[in-house]
């Protein structure tokens, strides 16, 4: 999210829900709203590895939020965007995870998300 888009969602100020460094209680009310549509995911990615996810469906809250990642018997630790984006029904591929199965590995930056122009 840029800061513009931060400040357009805001209901009040600096109030965050769910452990969000950015999502506001009046952003969350509009992405469970929107979730009525069908499924969705808000994520928070550092570069350094800090994530944190939440799904809503049917304008409640499904999944999360999720900040850890968990690890199965035999197989490679899942993170929080990822089990997210299994939520949605994202598939990892052979050589990397569902975060990279649906493109998010392409821009390191928000802002160079929003330069991009690609959704």
């Amino acid at each position: 999210m840029t800061d513009e888009l931060v400040d357009a969602v805001a209901d009040d100020g600096d109030a965050r829900v769910l452990g969000f460094q950015r999502l506001s209680a009046g952003f969350e009310g509009i992405l469970a709203g929107w979730s009525v549509a069908g499924p969705l995911t808000y994520v928070e990615a550092e570069h350094f590895g800090e994530q944190r996810a939440v799904v809503w469906a049917d304008g409640d809250l499904v999944l999360g939020p999720l900040d850890v990642p968990v690890k199965r018997w035999f197989s490679r630790s899942v993170g929080p965007v990822s089990q997210a984006l299994r939520r949605l029904g994202a598939r990892r591929g052979i050589d990397g995870d569902e975060f990279d199965a649906v493109g998010l590995d392409r821009y390191r930056w928000t802002d160079d998300w929003a330069a991009s122009g690609v959704a």
